[in-house]
C-alpha cells in the first residue's frame, strides 16, 4: 500500500474541529460548574451534588476526548514526517495509529453525550411528569 503525505494531512481539518467542538464543551460544562458550586453553597441539596458528580464524570471523559484528539494530530504530523523521509512502512502504521487514536477520541466523545442526554432527561423528567398531570 502507498501512502502520500497528503492522506495524513486530510486529518488535520477534521481533528482541529473535533477538538474546538471539545473545548466549547468542556467551557460550557466548566461555567455551569461554578453555577452550581454557588448555588450548593446557598442550598446544600444533594440533587446539585448528584448533577456535579455528573459534570465531573463529563469533564474526566472530555479530557480523554482532547487527551486522544491531540495524539491523533500528533501522530499524523509524525506519519507526513515520516512519508516525507520515505519510510512509507513507519508512516503508513503511525497515520494507522492516528485514525485509531481518533476513533478512541469519537468513542469516548459518544459516551459522554450519551451522559449527557440522560442528564437532560433526569433534568426534564420534573416537568414532563407535571404536564401529564395537567392533562389529566
Amino acid at each position: 500500500m502507498t501512502l502520500s503525505i497528503e492522506t495524513p494531512a486530510l486529518l488535520f481539518s477534521a481533528t482541529s474541529l473535533i477538538l474546538l467542538a471539545y473545548t466549547n464543551r468542556f467551557l460550557t460544562i466548566a461555567g455551569i460548574v461554578r453555577g452550581l458550586k454557588v448555588s450548593y453553597e446557598q442550598h446544600r441539596t444533594k440533587s446539585i451534588l448528584g448533577e456535579i458528580k455528573n459534570l465531573n464524570l463529563r469533564l474526566t471523559l472530555i479530557r480523554h476526548m482532547q487527551m486522544y484528539g491531540v495524539l491523533s494530530l500528533f501522530f499524523s504530523v509524525f506519519a507526513m514526517a515520516l512519508l516525507f523521509t520515505g519510510q512509507q512502512t513507519w508512516g503508513a502504521y503511525v497515520f494507522g495509529l492516528s485514525l485509531l487514536l481518533l476513533l478512541a477520541s469519537l468513542a469516548v466523545s459518544f459516551w459522554e453525550i450519551s451522559i449527557s442526554v440522560k442528564a437532560l432527561r433526569i433534568h426534564l423528567s420534573d416537568l414532563i411528569e407535571e404536564a401529564r398531570e395537567q392533562r389529566i
